[in-house]
């Protein structure tokens, strides 16, 4: 309020806990809008805001603010996603701290009258190896603090490139290799569908016994019955929680656990990070008010109407073939390739690239990544986007291909518009058609053998799997080959496993749509 209260044009009214009735009736006098969490900004509520040009979320999460109805409207809706960075940084660091020294437990010892020297001998930082999962905004902030004190900082973030690891003094390695060579292990991932679980029993028995964990990221992250079995046994020697699968924990064996230090969700919970929150809302705010670009627009772009016949149906393409060479690539990423054959070349592409590099990102972050942000975040993180222009195949009026070059080798997709839809037609150097209609797909390389399809369709009925739909594509009989499985459901781990051992088979990877 004191920083949007400095504008000597701008009038701001302070109207808290208004009931619905009261907001309609007075939401078309005003110009912009900031809200936290508890008020609902419905679709009815943006209608009558026929002055509103922005709506600001004091916070991160925009679920109480309706999207499609603002970007219909022509209302810009913005947050504050980088306000608790520090917050988050310095809490984890203050946590490993703690954690190395046995300090919450030496307090209470002492509290308690006790004078308990010999049960808190501690372990220095210096000269240990910390290995941070995750080399975002809050895990670089970590890797920055942390060098200073000579840790040796190892870090798994596939979305990352070399040169910005580099930049941090941070070395870009494997998941196992980490897991292997840490002494502390930080974790800063956000919770998806990919990373839920992600340090389960198999990851905590490939860590170097004597390991600490600390994890001030989102609960569901680790398992905690594994993290609590390896506590029992030794092989990890001590862990640091601020977050939990559900919150307030109840019945949770970690938060009374002796070699556990646990902390209530603390990791925003200073009075700067509040204050930051709310001052980068009003940034925004102001920003857009002023007729500039904010940083941080969650709603989408509209296409220009000159382009709209040819480019818009275009957009869903290019987010589709990304988040589908997302899920397919192996390995940390080098560079990422555009490649706009036919009509769609002839147009400004800006908002096709935005849109595949949003579907890249979108399965590996847990920031709101749109049109708006997304090359943004990509430059970011050190992504490499190059593109490049040409004629298209002649069946094609138009046509949009991704190439993502890894660690592990190259993935590529191409894809176009037909009939109302998105079609993918290439799947590296195999052509076939397929309609990504499906919740889940199977790519499977293999070689074309007979059989070989009857023996993946047994498997996933053996296991009440429905396939939709499948597709082959194949250079030459007999010859390497692509099958694709449109699934209805879930394949677990296992069924996978099964399929990549049925022979003739090379690989198999699930994405899901």
């Amino acid at each position: 309020v004191k920083f949007l209260e400095k504008e000597p044009d701008l009038k701001v009214d302070v109207r808290l806990r208004l009931p619905k009735e009261e907001l309609l009736q007075i939401i078309g006098d005003y110009d912009a809008l900031v809200v936290r969490s508890e008020t609902k900004v419905t679709a009815d509520v943006l209608e009558r805001a026929k002055k509103l040009q922005v709506v600001a979320r004091a916070g991160v999460g925009v679920d109480n603010i309706d999207l499609e109805a603002a970007t219909r409207l022509g209302v810009a809706v913005v947050n504050a996603p980088t306000g608790n960075i520090m917050a988050a940084a310095e809490h984890t660091v203050a946590l490993l701290f703690a954690l190395a020294r046995h300090i919450p437990q030496a307090d209470a010892s002492m509290r308690r009258g006790e004078w308990r020297r010999s049960d808190f001998m501690g372990v220095e930082v210096r000269g240990k190896t910390l290995g941070i999962l995750g080399l975002g905004r809050v895990g670089s902030e970590v890797a920055q603090r942390l060098q200073g004190f000579h840790m040796r900082l190892l870090a798994f973030d596939p979305f990352v490139s070399q040169e910005y690891a580099s930049r941090l003094n941070v070395e870009l390695v494997e998941l196992d290799r980490l897991l292997r060579e840490s002494d502390f292990i930080t974790i800063h991932t956000p919770l998806t569908s990919t990373t839920r679980g992600l340090v389960s029993g198999q990851e905590i028995a490939k860590m170097k016994p004597g390991v600490r964990i600390i994890n001030v990221a989102r609960g569901g992250l680790i398992d905690e019955a594994a993290l609590l079995e390896a506590l029992n046994s030794g092989h990890v020697a001590g862990a640091a929680v601020d977050v939990f699968s559900q919150e307030p924990p109840k019945d949770n064996a970690l938060v009374a656990h002796a070699k556990v230090i646990v902390t209530p969700h603390l990791g925003a919970s200073t009075f700067e990070a509040q204050r930051d929150v709310a001052v980068e809302a009003a940034e925004q705010v102001l920003a857009v008010l002023r007729g500039k670009a904010a940083r941080y627009t969650v709603n989408a772009p509209s296409v220009v109407p000159e382009t709209e016949g040819v480019v818009a149906p275009y957009v869903q393409v290019a987010n589709t073939v990304g988040r589908l060479a997302s899920q397919l690539a192996d390995g940390p990423i080098n560079s990422v390739t555009l490649t706009y054959e036919g009509d769609i070349s002839r147009y400004n592409v800006t908002i096709l690239k935005a849109a595949a590099v949003m579907g890249l990102l979108q399965p590996v972050t847990a920031e709101r990544v749109n049109l708006v942000n997304a090359l943004f975040v990509a430059q970011e993180r050190g992504l490499k986007i190059l593109e490049q222009k040409g004629p298209a195949p002649e069946q094609y009026s138009s046509l949009l291909t991704i190439e993502i070059d890894a660690k592990g080798g190259v993935a590529r997709l191409s894809a176009t518009h037909m009939r109302g839809e998105t079609h993918v037609v290439r799947v590296g150097e195999h052509w076939l058609d397929l309609v990504p209609s499906t919740p889940y797909m199977l790519f499977i390389d293999h070689r074309d053998r007979p059989g070989l399809i009857g023996a993946v369709g047994t498997l996933t009925g053996q296991h009440d799997i429905n396939i939709s739909f499948m597709e082959v594509g194949r250079l030459e009989p007999r010859g390497r080959a692509t099958m694709i499985l449109g699934l209805d459901d879930p394949m677990p781990e296992e069924v996978q496993n099964k399929i990549r051992a049925i022979p003739h088979i090379y690989g198999a990877r699930l994405v899901h749509i």
